[in-house]
C-alpha cells in the first residue's frame, strides 16, 4: 500500500510518510486546507484558510 495526497501540510498525526504528494504547503495548526477540483467545483485551487477562535474561517 502507497499513501498519495494532493496537499502536505507537514503535520503527522500517525507515523506513516507519503509517497507521492502534490504540493507541500507547510502550514501552522490554526490553518486549514480546502482543495477544489476543476471535476467537482470548476476549478483547481487550494485556499489556506485560518480558524479564529470563535472556530468561524476566515
Amino acid at each position: 500500500i502507497q499513501l498519495a495526497i494532493l496537499v502536505d501540510r507537514g503535520h503527522r498525526e500517525l507515523p506513516i510518510r507519503p509517497e507521492y504528494v502534490g504540493k507541500n504547503v507547510p502550514t501552522s495548526r490554526r490553518e486549514k486546507v480546502k482543495v477544489n477540483l476543476v471535476e467537482e467545483d470548476g476549478e483547481d485551487k487550494v485556499y489556506i484558510m485560518e480558524v479564529l477562535d470563535n472556530g468561524s474561517k476566515s
